[in-house]
């Protein structure tokens, strides 16, 4: 199984990265100024030292030939002592200013014009020294000749081999100012370049650590602030991460489901309490029914009863003095009477049936004649009321349909004691 890479992970390769990044562009800007600082350290070294002694040398020199002039336009012997001090001084100047030269270091070109340079000078010295000592003896005119012809060929030869050297030594110079520039210029553009490379580098671990840590935690974030308001029609992201931020992703996901199963249940709790207060309704208008219906029931029970009650006592009473037609009066009220106390039985079986759910259990169709199931229900009700007009307009002929007889009778009958009981007196109640 592959183990999870946490965020720490994550973190301490990024940091890990940015220090490594600067370590090597530290490296690397150190590397670029120290090339710049070599080429630095062989001008200064080398270059500028060279081309100072060469100058004091083309100087002294120079200043050699002028006081030898000198020496030959004395005509005193006190002048011709200062200039011949003179020229010792530039001889010291001069060997002291070639020391340091040797002391520096050379490519073989320049060892080589140096070494004819001082075989030249020291070929003029050699011939300033004869014209010194023909000009000690007062020989002039001998010494002007060497000093215009043989010295001053020695003293050219040896000044174009020291200014050889010097042109040398100054193209050198410059092409090694030319190399420090050129390194200069590379060095600033590869320190600037490594840097907007690190730049974005930089730049793509931030977006890195953006996409993958900062944008999933604010996500998170939001998902969470949205379940804490119940809203639960979300998803979450990152839940296939297998780090810290997955783990958190699971645990909210969680967090979400159990808020929907809260609110389920919420739902259930409310539906159930609301299914129990429409049956608390229910029981209460049922318990109000039933003492309403006890009530009906015990009056209209207890008005039949009392009917049938007087007139059986009458008939008891005076049964040998009445007469048929009075007998059969009170005996049609009675049957009126035991057939209202009937309908009143069949209709609370009925209501109880269908409190109970079971009307159909107790419905058996057959083959009837409604016709004759009319005249019935008529001849009855005008038995019970006498008085009322109750007309029959259907044929003769038979009427036949499939039904239950005692459920349309009691049916027909409360139609038609309803029309009896509600319609004005006189007027006639037609069953079509």
């Amino acid at each position: 199984m592959r183990q999870p890479r946490s965020i720490r992970f994550h973190l301490t390769l990024v940091f890990l990265f940015f220090f490594l990044l600067v370590v090597i562009l530290g490296l690397f800007s150190i590397s670029r100024l120290s090339n710049f600082n070599s080429l630095s350290e062989d001008i200064a070294e080398l270059w500028l030292p060279n081309t100072r002694v060469l100058g004091d040398l083309n100087n002294f020199t120079s200043d050699f030939r002028a006081i030898e002039g000198s020496n030959l336009l004395s005509s005193e012997p006190s002048q011709i002592t200062a200039t011949e001090k003179e020229m010792e001084q530039l001889d010291r100047s001069i060997a002291q200013a070639e020391r340091s030269y040797e002391q520096i270091r050379h490519d073989a070109a320049e060892n080589e014009l140096y070494t004819q340079f001082k075989e030249r000078w020291n070929d003029y010295r050699k011939t300033v020294n004869q014209m010194l000592a023909l000009s000690r003896t007062d020989r002039k005119a001998e010494a002007l000749a060497i000093y215009m012809a043989g010295s001053r060929s020695a003293y050219n030869a040896a000044s174009d081999t020291l200014g050889l050297l010097t042109d040398r030594a100054v193209a050198n110079a410059q092409e090694a100012s030319a190399r420090l520039a050129v390194a200069y210029r590379q060095a600033l553009w590869l320190v600037g370049l490594a840097m907007a490379i690190a730049g974005v580098m930089v730049v793509a671990a931030l977006f890195y650590i953006s996409r993958s840590i900062s944008t999933p935690l604010l996500q998170l974030a939001d998902r969470m602030h949205r379940l804490a308001v119940n809203d639960t029609d979300i998803v979450i992201p990152g839940t296939e991460r297998r780090d810290e931020i997955g783990e958190m992703a699971r645990a909210a996901v969680v967090f979400r489901n159990n808020a929907i199963e809260l609110m389920r249940s919420q739902r259930v709790l409310a539906h159930q309490a609301s299914m129990l207060e429409e049956k608390l309704a229910q029981e209460q208008r049922l318990a109000l029914l039933q003492r309403n219906f006890v009530s009906m029931a015990s009056h209209e029970f207890r008005t039949p009863l009392t009917i049938i009650d007087g007139h059986a006592q009458r008939l008891i009473k005076l049964k040998d003095r009445m007469p048929t037609e009075e007998i059969n009066e009170r005996a049609s009220k009675v049957r009126g009477a035991v057939l209202r106390i009937t309908h009143l039985i069949d209709n609370l079986l009925n209501t109880s049936r269908l409190f109970d759910g079971g009307a159909g259990l107790y419905f058996h169709p057959e083959e009837i004649d409604v016709a004759a199931l009319l005249r019935e229900v008529s001849q009855l009700h005008r038995e019970i009321a006498p008085g009322s007009q109750i007309l029959e307009r259907f044929g003769p002929g038979p009427l036949p349909m499939g039904g239950d007889p005692k459920l349309l009778v009691q049916a027909f009958s409360n139609l038609v004691s309803n029309a009896v009981k509600y319609s004005p007196s006189g007027d006639p109640i037609a069953i079509s």
